[in-house]
């Protein structure tokens, strides 16, 4: 498996954590980048959707907001826990995953609660939905992964259940797939633990869905933060502190598919592969720490670091592309990709895309010559009195 190294900032702790008063000077350095929209709440997770973004928000609510205003457009309420993950079952139903173990249903039209679903004994982790089959597949730290039909999911009533897989041993943590046909499935499930489990899944005569185990990969030594595929490749970020790329098990093989490992500094929470959106580009986006990352993977056996940003004071969770549409001073529609980030700092920003491929040159630094004090003079200031002592006594 190939490796690219990883640039480490000696200011930024293994596992990503700063003393609080280094996050509060990088809070104030940072505070305007990104045209950042400020969240009541920390994003658990985000999705774009119809030009909006959707988030699930650590105070009980989902909400939409608008990315060119920053206005919170609609709140969901009804969860009595956070709200982890979200869905969409089509253009206007909003789907909901909650510490309350519950799965909800939302009328994006009038924000009414379509539905509530019981759905799991533990927290719901993360929802995938497949558009073509109605159907919606739902992960838990129950350890459980359930099957539900959405065939009727606008009538008002909890969804039913159509099949479950117990394989996993730890809590899940992400789900993807690919639709083969109306009857038949990929599915990738991943856990706390870095198991992945490729599945096929094929839906039977009953309506219910059977999963067949093809493959399972071990290629991180822990837990999954996000997976995405596309292109014959399955991407994985990993709290091991590595981001990796590996042939999808379930592609047809190709003489030129290779592995790749890119180490980080820190557990790698969120990935962005350019190549699987629309854009179809060679580039990767990572969120490890607070820091954004951008590669060049054009020729994945030597991926290239090409742009760092100090993007937020804390970790970042999710990286989305958005498709950002304007009206220029000749009154015609302009159309440019850029990229939105959250962050457990409570905001979410955007960033053209454009701009972290081609970074602008550093402006130059200016250094402020001071007069040199003789020995006779010196005196540590108060703040470095200060932290000396808390040296002195630290451990």
């Amino acid at each position: 498996m190939a490796e690219v190294s990883a640039q480490r900032s000696p200011s930024r702790s293994r596992r990503g954590s700063q003393p609080r008063k280094a996050r509060k000077q990088k809070a104030e350095r940072t505070k305007d980048l990104g045209e950042p929209v400020q969240l009541s709440g920390k994003a658990l997770a985000i999705q774009i959707h119809k030009g909006y973004v959707w988030v699930a928000d650590n105070t009980h609510v989902a909400r939409k907001v608008d990315l060119e205003s920053g206005n919170t457009l609609q709140l969901y309420r009804g969860h009595t826990g956070p709200v982890t993950t979200l869905a969409f079952c089509d253009e206007d139903i909003l789907i909901t995953g909650s510490w309350d173990k519950t799965i909800k249903l939302w009328d994006t039209r009038t924000k009414a609660l379509i539905s509530s679903t019981d759905a799991h004994s533990d927290f719901v982790k993360c929802l995938f939905v497949f558009p073509s089959l109605k159907l919606l597949v739902s992960g838990s730290s129950d350890k459980i992964v359930r099957f539900w039909d959405l065939s009727d999911a606008s009538k008002g009533n909890p969804l039913v259940s159509v099949g479950s897989i117990s394989a996993h041993t730890r809590p899940l943590s992400c789900i993807d797939g690919v639709a083969l046909s109306d009857t038949s499935a990929v599915l990738y499930t991943s856990d706390s633990m870095g198991a992945i489990k490729v599945w096929d899944l094929v839906k039977e005569t009953d309506g219910r869905w059977k999963s067949t185990l093809r493959e399972q990969l071990n290629h991180h030594r822990t837990g999954i933060n996000d997976m995405r595929i596309g292109n014959g490749f399955l991407w994985t970020a990993s709290a091991d502190e590595t981001m990796q790329v590996v042939p999808d098990p379930a592609a047809a093989p190709t003489p030129t598919a290779t592995s790749i490992s890119i180490p980080h500094p820190t557990a790698v929470r969120c990935i962005l592969p350019l190549s699987v959106t629309p854009l179809a580009e060679p580039y990767l986006l990572t969120g490890a720490g607070d820091v954004i990352r951008v590669y060049d993977v054009s020729t994945l056996q030597e991926p290239e670091l090409i742009h760092q940003v100090d993007a937020h004071w804390h970790d970042v969770t999710a990286l989305h592309l958005w498709t950002r549409q304007s009206t220029g001073e000749d009154g015609k529609t302009r159309v440019e990709p850029w990229v939105v980030s959250t962050s457990l700092d409570g905001t979410i920003r955007k960033w053209r895309l454009a701009e972290l491929l081609n970074p602008p040159p550093p402006a130059p630094k200016v250094v402020e010559e001071k007069p040199v004090k003789s020995s006779s003079e010196f005196a540590m200031s108060e703040e470095e009195e200060r932290e000396l002592a808390e040296l002195m006594d630290s451990d």
